[in-house]
Order: C-alpha cells, then structure tokens, then sequence
C-alpha cells in the first residue's frame, strides 16, 4: 500500500509513504495508515480513492475524491468500447469528457441525456423467471454510477484550496512499473521482494 505525501522526511524517499501488505488491502489497512501519518504530523485533509467499497463511507470526515479515470474505467467495462446502442455509444462520450471539462458542463451533458434517454433505460421485460427486468441493464447501469458519484468526482473542483489530482493515475503508474519489474523476479522469497519494491521506491520520484 503506497501513499503520496507532500514530504514525509521518516522515510529515505521524500514523497512515499508504504506499507507491506500479504493480502488484498482492506479497510483497516487504510485506518491504520491515516492514522499513522496523522500521528505523525500530518493533517490528512482529503483522500483520492480508486472506489474500494464502503471506502467513503469509512472516512466521512475527510474531503473524498472518486478517481475521474477509474470512473471512466468503470464505464468502458460496462458498455464496452464498441457498443452497437446509440444510447450507449453517447453515454461513453460523455464519460469520456470527465477528465477533461468542467463540472458544469459534465453535469449538463448528463443531464441532458438521461432527459433524452430515460424512457429507453427504464424499458422493462419479463423474463424466463416471470420477473421483470430491465432490457439495457449495462446502459441503465453505467448512468446510475456516474449519476451516483458526480457528488465525489469533483471534490477539486469544488475545494481549489486543497490542490487534488483529479486522479490518482500517478499513484497507479507507479504501481505498474513496480508490478513490471517484480514480475521479471518470479520465484524469489517474500524477504527478496520486499527489498526490491524498497529499493524501487527509494530511487523513484513522483515530483513534477
């Protein structure tokens, strides 16, 4: 688990704060981490999260920053990259804006094209069970998560003074890299890796 601070002088590399984690990261894996720095120093004042579930609701009394990319991310999985829907193929554009507008003008889209589109997304069929379903659930789906996190994709927008990344696509590069090279050392002990990811992240700067 690896965490971006203005400066973190305990640690050799100036802007990394890290933990070894053996497992899929948790909750409590980020309570203890936040608290750490906290009572180290730091006032942690807003948090840029990838969406790990029931993450926001944890941390209420931070500033919260749903990752723009991962968002869009989220809805490429949903609607793919060559869906045949109009609906679809217009819903995808607009994800595609989140990066690189404003909040006023995302929003508008939005809007706009759920005024366009609700009937469509709320056509429902009866299935082989008897039940209704809606048709175009991955299209229902995909405007329900961005409709659902609009409140938390903009947090920068909305508090300049706080100076968020509107993702944490650094973070995640890092992360990629460092995953590159462990994968050239298959096979090592736990012991070894952990030395390399160290050493990587002492000779790594994230500074612009």
């Amino acid at each position: 688990m690896i965490a971006r601070l203005p400066t973190f002088k305990q640690f050799s590399y100036p802007e990394l704060a890290y933990k070894f984690i053996d497992k899929k990261e948790t909750i409590a894996d980020y309570r203890e981490g936040i608290s750490y720095l906290e009572l180290h120093g730091y006032n942690v004042l807003c948090i840029v999260s990838d969406g790990l579930k029931g993450f926001r609701q944890e941390f209420y009394q931070y500033r919260f920053l749903y990752c723009q990319f991962h968002q869009v991310m989220t809805i490429r999985t949903k609607l793919t990259l060559h869906h045949k829907l109009q609906a679809s193929q217009e819903l995808l554009g607009i994800a595609k804006m989140l990066c690189h507008t404003d909040k006023d003008s995302f929003i508008g889209a939005l809007t706009a094209w759920h005024e366009k589109w609700k009937d469509f997304i709320n056509e429902g069929a009866k299935g082989a069970d008897g039940k209704m379903h809606y048709v175009h659930k991955n299209t229902r789906s995909a405007y329900l998560s961005l409709k659902r996190n609009t409140p938390w994709l903009w947090t920068f927008y909305d508090f300049p003074e706080l100076q968020m990344p509107n993702t944490n696509n650094e973070l995640e590069a890092l992360n990629s890299t460092l995953k590159a090279k462990l994968n050239l050392h298959k096979g090592i002990s736990k012991e070894r890796r952990k030395v390399i990811i160290q050493d990587f992240l002492k000779n790594h700067s994230l500074r612009r």
